[in-house]
């Protein structure tokens, strides 16, 4: 008797049919998903907080966070312990020779740079065929141990397609009584040499080396500002394999200003300006700066610098777009945020909770008292023109476009919970409510709604969203920043203990397992085996702060890829990885820069902390992909029954 199915059910399985026509390519499909069930998950990398520091980023994206180092350290074991162990005796394989430190040293700079270190030793008179010989086999043995838990299609999909078919080849050589493949196969690196084809050769096996040791990234927000190259970060990023985004506070800063708010540009220019980095808006960006240095050398009074007027003209714009939209958002809760009509000009002095504070050496001659947050025509102009600059520079587009297409608030993925700031508590730790458009949201809730209006803002050009990006950003509750950014305190006041920015309690709460546990279950997520990585608040290392809270539920990567944190912090940024064997954390030394590491083979040091070791390998059947894939096999097995049943119709192995 046939089972009964439903005409969707049908319906389904019809277009499920289209791609699996037959009883054996059905069962064909269900024993390779049940095997790839089987393999060992892949490694993910988790990273936050790069702000703008590409050089070094692209250094450890380049060295996959020390793995190809230890890949290679295990190489040259494996290679001296055998070469002892079988003394005089003659290997049939590429490999004849043990490796020396100095060219493990070598071969990790190569692989890091490919075309610069060839370029390097051919000025140095170091590469010759035997060399080339030497260096495709060592490169083709490190192969081997990085794609022994892929299956091969994968491997497939990670090489070069100009040289997929050689790369197959050499990989999986096999040992035969005549040595036939080890001829077969190095006939293939002769042809190479012969062709002058082995640079090319060498850089796109150090490519698909790369993507074999990272299987995924993970990017814990804030890509933006300080730092001087953003924009190349976002580059190289956009030609990762594969990873995701947790949008930081920075990020979404920028995000806002591509989308249109005024608010956001004013911050993103002030920025720049602050942390000496115009040339990501000038020569990244394309959006000139000089009209602002212009208004600002014919507003302001003359001072030490064209730079230090222009903050402040920008600035003083900032504050009143700022008020705007405080006025026009008194859900927002932030009219203590209201402080320009709190100047009392002839005193120069800030009047805050009845208490007059010092106003530093600034004159206000854009500023109607009357009407303190109203733009004048100019500073009007000044910002059209901006506004122009941002929606027509074509690449600042293209990378927000990433953003929103890789990006989100959070991410659940393989059990972890990733989101860059913070879920807003209370005081008593409970999750903080915010109604908005009379609706009250917390917790996950929050978070979906921060999502859908950040993405609002980009592809609606709605002015409550856009509002709502500069909110994000600095916003009492925002998930993102998490505390009271007191900008305007700290442009104007001489008094420094104003200047000071109440956290939210989230960043004291987290410390707790129950807390911890319960975002956990907010989000759905397990207590147990699951973990919240969170990114924004620089470790103090240096002072003896564990970048590990609540008992390992959650993790805080921070570790200082920004230079100006790095005093602070004591290291130079954190990797946190993720494989079948565990979890570990690696705490990555300042970088030098890359010359030095091409002359003299130097790497990043790196101190790897073993947080978390399972008892049982995890397998793709313990992971996200492995649930899909279990999904799919299901589907499959009812495809099967209802060719068995007659309820549709196989093709013939033939198709016909």
């Amino acid at each position: 008797m046939k089972n009964q199915i439903t005409p969707e059910e049908k319906k389904y399985l019809q277009l499920l049919a289209e791609k699996y026509p037959t009883t054996q390519a059905v069962c064909t499909e269900i024993i390779n998903l049940n095997a790839i069930l089987n393999l060992p998950k892949g490694t993910e990398h988790f990273m936050s907080d790069l702000h703008g520091e590409y050089e070094a980023f692209c250094h450890i994206l380049n060295n996959c966070s020390g793995v190809i180092r230890e890949k290679v350290t295990m190489l040259y074991n494996q290679r001296n312990n055998l070469s002892r162990e079988n003394a005089g005796f003659h290997r049939s394989d590429i490999l004849e020779d043990n490796m020396t430190k100095e060219e493990c040293q070598e071969l990790c700079t190569l692989i890091y740079y490919p075309k610069e270190k060839l370029e390097a030793l051919k000025k140095e008179g170091k590469i010759n065929d035997n060399w080339y010989k030497k260096t495709i086999g060592n490169l083709n043995e490190l192969s081997r141990m990085l794609s022994s838990k892929y299956t091969r299609s994968k491997v497939r999909k990670c090489m070069p397609k100009e040289y997929q078919y050689i790369l197959d080849e050499l990989l999986h050589m096999q040992k035969d009584e005549d040595n036939n493949q080890y001829r077969y196969h190095e006939q293939i690196i002769e042809t190479l040499i012969q062709l002058n084809s082995c640079d090319d050769f060498i850089e796109a096996y150090a490519e698909m080396l790369k993507k074999l040791a990272v299987d995924y990234l993970h990017i814990v927000g804030d890509i933006f500002d300080r730092g001087p190259r953003p924009d190349a970060i976002l580059d190289m990023l956009k030609n990762f394999h594969a990873l995701d985004i947790e949008w930081g506070n920075h990020d979404i800063l920028w995000m806002g200003a591509a989308a249109g708010s005024q608010a956001c540009m004013a911050t993103v220019v002030r920025n720049s300006l602050s942390y000496h980095n115009m040339d990501v808006l000038e020569k990244g960006y394309g959006v000139s700066l000089r009209p602002l240095a212009l208004f600002a050398e014919h507003t302001y009074k003359k001072r030490k610098s064209v730079t230090e007027m222009a903050k402040i003209a920008i600035s003083i714009i900032l504050f009143k777009l700022e008020g705007q939209i405080i006025m026009r958002h008194p859900e927002y809760n932030m009219q203590d945020r209201l402080l320009l009509n709190q100047i009392d000009y002839s005193k120069h002095v800030m009047i805050i909770d009845g208490k007059e504070y010092e106003i530093g050496d600034i004159d206000f001659p854009t500023i109607d008292p009357k009407n303190p947050y109203q733009l004048t025509p100019e500073e009007e102009e000044l910002m059209k023109g901006f506004s122009d600059a941002f929606s027509e520079s074509f690449r600042l587009q293209e990378h927000i476009h990433f953003l929103y297409e890789k990006g989100s608030i959070y991410k659940k993925y393989n059990g972890n919970l990733l989101f860059h700031g913070c879920i807003p508590l209370t005081k008593n730790g409970d999750f903080s409510k915010m109604k908005l458009t009379g609706k009250e949201y917390s917790g996950k809730d929050y978070m979906d709604y921060a999502d859908r209006i950040a993405r609002s803002a980009y592809f609606e050009h709605n002015q409550d969203a856009l509002d709502f990006m500069w909110y994000l950003w600095c916003g009492k509750e925002s998930p993102i920043s998490g505390r009271v950014i007191k900008t305007v305190e700290r442009m104007l006041l001489t008094d420094q203990s104003m200047w000071e920015e109440p956290r939210n309690p989230y960043y004291d709460f987290c410390n707790q397992e129950e807390t911890c546990k319960k975002i956990l279950r907010e989000f759905g997520m397990a207590e147990k085996g699951c973990h919240i990585i969170n990114g924004h608040t620089p470790v103090k290392v240096v002072k003896g702060e564990s970048p590990i809270k609540a008992n390992g539920l959650l993790f805080v990567i921070d570790g200082g890829f920004c230079r100006a944190y790095q005093k602070t912090t004591g290291i130079a940024g954190y990797t946190l990885i993720y494989n079948s064997h565990g979890i570990r954390l690696k705490a990555h030394h300042p970088f030098s820069n890359k010359e030095i590491v091409l002359t003299e083979n130097l790497d990043i040091e790196s101190d790897s902390q073993f947080i978390e070791t399972f008892e049982k390998r995890k397998m793709i059947e313990n992971t996200d992909t492995g649930k899909k894939i279990n999904g799919q096999i299901e589907d499959l097995k009812r495809l099967l029954n209802a060719y068995r049943q007659g309820i549709l119709v196989s093709k013939l192995k033939n198709g016909e």
